[in-house]
């Protein structure tokens, strides 16, 4: 499936940066997972989705979006912002019920899934069929690693992207960029010193634009985030404060 997106009227603010076969989704990337929280299903998961599609045009930032699986055709059809699915299972398709195939999600308009994250964790086996299963369809995988060490191993499948996300400060309100910054720097080496085209995002507890800001400068490109966004109580003013910390945007 195409991957192109209506023209749209010449506006006067940044332009999100265009992807590149070494960063399909673009770089710096803003990735959004509305995990699935009950407020962003259906409908609403449109309604986030347009405002975080307004906000990344306006700070000139790339940026994508993981909805739950029963949206991720629908969004992928009225947003411009690419589609991810929140998990992929890497068998074939066929004769088999109530797994995610990369073929279904090719067929949705997805760009690509989420992979191992600590919230439905693979082994190291599993991610690595699943990082081909993808590329053979033509789609981006979006690794989640623990820490530095994990990352590095998981690095082997060279997946475009790599998110680096301790566990424990997923949801809260301490960043790993900076409660841990040795983590994202770290990470950063690691998974360069194996596969130096793959992107290493930095995800957990990042709430703010000094968040995001520290995280780039730590060597990470873009920030993979969820309840910063989606249990805010302004949701737009949220992805607001987060895109202001991108380079476009200081």
């Amino acid at each position: 499936m195409g991957t192109s997106t209506p023209s749209a009227p010449a506006r006067s603010g940044p332009r999100s940066p265009p992807p590149t076969p070494d960063a399909p989704l673009g770089a710096p990337l803003f990735l959004l997972n509305l995990k699935l929280y009950e407020a962003w299903l259906g409908p609403r998961a449109e309604e986030i989705g347009r405002a975080l599609e307004g906000a990344a045009e306006h700070h000139g930032v790339a940026a994508a979006l993981a909805p739950s699986t029963p949206d991720v055709g629908r969004l992928a059809l009225t947003l411009k912002v690419p589609i991810l699915g929140q998990h992929a299972d890497f068998g074939p398709a066929g004769a088999r019920t109530g797994y995610v195939v990369p073929e279904g999600l090719r067929a949705a308009g997805a760009r690509g899934a989420l992979v191992n994250h600590s919230e439905h964790p693979l082994s190291v086996e599993e991610v690595g069929w699943t990082v081909g299963r993808l590329a053979g369809m033509g789609l981006t995988a979006v690794v989640c690693a623990k820490d530095a060490a994990h990352a590095a191993v998981l690095a082997q499948f060279r997946p475009p992207y790599l998110a680096v996300e301790p566990p424990d400060l997923i949801g809260g309100k301490r960043s790993v960029s900076t409660a841990r910054p040795e983590v994202v720097r770290d990470a950063v080496a690691a998974v360069h010193a194996v596969a130096p085209g793959t992107r290493v995002l930095c995800g957990a507890g990042v709430h703010t634009r000094e968040d995001v800001a520290l995280a780039l400068e730590l060597g990470s490109e873009g920030v993979l985030v969820a309840s910063a966004v989606t249990r805010a109580p302004d949701p737009a003013k949220a992805l607001d404060e987060l895109l202001s910390g991108y380079p476009k945007a200081r």
